[in-house]
């Protein structure tokens, strides 16, 4: 009797393992292949951020290489009352707006009050900025940082 009991068990573990080894078949090859394309993903996503890093850097050069002739187009003047309001509707501090032109916050004050007015070098890029929306200097800033 315990020899029947021995080989009755050792045939329900023969066929479990083979009804098992089917399941497991199909996953591994299920999980094979999501490694696969986890790899592939992980690949494709370190191509783009190069991509991203390479284009923001082009973009940071193009948008600080100075302009021609480094001096303010003809016609163009400086109104402290303009600066402020052209700031305001950017919705950018102080400083951010110096950080976009390249100069400190102290800087932004004195020309804000009039204690002092901007270089040819400044007046050239807050011309070049001026008709800039929320969103374009938002973007320009994130790549000023």
């Amino acid at each position: 009797m315990t020899q029947l009991a021995t080989v009755l068990r050792e045939e329900i573990r023969r066929l479990s393992r083979r009804e098992l080894s089917a399941d497991i078949a199909s996953m591994r090859k299920a999980s094979a292949q999501l490694r696969r394309d986890v790899a592939a993903l992980k690949r494709e996503n370190a191509s783009l951020k190069r991509k991203v890093e390479f284009l923001e850097k082009r973009e940071k050069r193009r948008l600080d290489e100075p302009t021609k002739g480094e001096g303010p187009p003809e016609g163009s003047r400086f109104s402290t009352r303009s600066l402020k309001a052209q700031r305001r509707r950017t919705g950018l501090s102080q400083a951010d707006y110096g950080r976009l032109i390249g100069v400190s916050t102290l800087t932004m004050n004195n020309w804000e009050n009039g204690k002092t007015r901007p270089s040819p070098k400044f007046l050239a890029r807050i011309v070049e900025i001026r008709g800039l929306g929320k969103r374009e200097a938002e973007r320009r800033l994130a790549l000023v940082d």
